[in-house]
């Protein structure tokens, strides 16, 4: 989820959740979605990296069940910030995530990929976008806040105030850990908003759906591809371009997200702990169109991210067979 000089890293405590799935041939063939070989599984267990968004629980549960069907090794979901898996990749605690936004990459993370111990692993074949997003019932009424020079007007910033900004306007933030320029964009750009962050994901979703049941003005840090900004009907306002170097020096930074091919990443440890795996994640490939026909699932229809992903796996054989080639 989640730009260069965007954000302190925060070397946190992994928390890791346990997931590991054991048993005979068929009970394994059955929970998993897809057929194997296994008759149990063996082996040092595959540290799955998710990180606090939807895309990355439902690739995170794909990447476990097939890994311990196809591959019959053990394998576990840690759930760590994205700034402190860098750590983890270098020192071989975790092994892989399917889902980094490059742009997010900031200096310290980017020496564990300079000298080696993190890997990348080649583009995952979905292009993401962070930005503001505003329901398009907003622009609607008010269309100047199409742009954001919309939003230095303190009328507008009235709008969305609250107890909390005064006469300044609330951007909504989302998880603090995420990759994020909004508090220096709008001190730099001058406009009358304060950011307040909702916490999770889930949080401002929750936000979001209130606001939208009212019609409230909301504007907030959000991304796609999400099951969100259709269901909602969300408008990204129009921020200055992005052009290259424009987010180096974040004190300084005027200019909106840029599109974020988002790439995997490994530790170097991987390559000999399990070859088999190191092959299959260098060949995962999830497209964007095959995101939001996940997304939807979990984030509007509430299913769990593990049964999600088992019924894709049992619908998507010709797919993910090639990761395994």
């Amino acid at each position: 989820m989640n730009l260069s000089g965007k954000r302190t890293i925060a070397l946190i405590a992994v928390a890791a959740l346990a997931l590991t799935a054991c048993g005979d041939d068929k009970k394994s063939s059955t929970s998993n979605g897809a057929a194997g070989t296994c008759s149990g599984l063996s082996g040092e267990p595959i540290q799955i990296v998710q990180n606090a968004w939807t895309a990355s629980a439902i690739e995170a549960q794909i990447m476990k069940q097939l890994i311990e069907s196809q591959l019959c090794v053990p394998a576990e979901i840690v759930e760590i910030d994205e700034n402190s898996m860098f750590s983890g990749f270098s020192d071989g605690s975790v092994d892989f995530v399917t889902e980094l936004w490059p742009s997010g990459i900031v200096a310290d993370e980017q020496a564990f990929i300079d000298d080696g111990s993190v890997v990348k692993m080649g583009e995952l074949g979905t292009t993401g976008q962070i930005g503001w997003f505003v329901p398009d019932y907003v622009v609607a009424e008010h269309p100047e806040l199409a742009t954001w020079e919309g939003f230095k007007d303190p009328k507008s910033a009235k709008l969305f105030a609250t107890a909390e900004t005064g006469d300044k306007g609330r951007f909504l933030g989302t998880d603090p850990a995420y990759s994020q320029l909004d508090e220096p964009l709008i001190a730099n750009l001058e406009l009358p908003f304060d950011v307040k962050f909702s916490g999770s994901e889930a949080a401002t979703v929750a936000e979001l759906d209130s606001a939208v049941a009212e019609k409230k003005p909301i504007v907030m840090y959000w991304w796609t591809p999400t099951a969100a900004v259709g269901k909602y009907k969300l408008v990204q306002v129009k921020l200055p371009d992005y052009t290259a170097g424009c987010a180096d020096d974040v004190e300084k930074v005027a200019c909106g997200y840029p599109a974020d091919p988002l790439i995997k990443l490994a530790s170097a440890k991987l390559e000999k702990k399990n070859p088999k795996v190191w092959s299959m994640v260098q060949k995962v490939q999830i497209t964007i169109d095959q995101q939001l026909e996940l997304l939807p699932q979990v984030e509007i229809d509430q299913q769990p991210a593990a049964d999600v992903a088992k019924a894709w796996i049992a619908a998507n054989e010709a797919v993910w067979s090639a990761w395994f080639a």
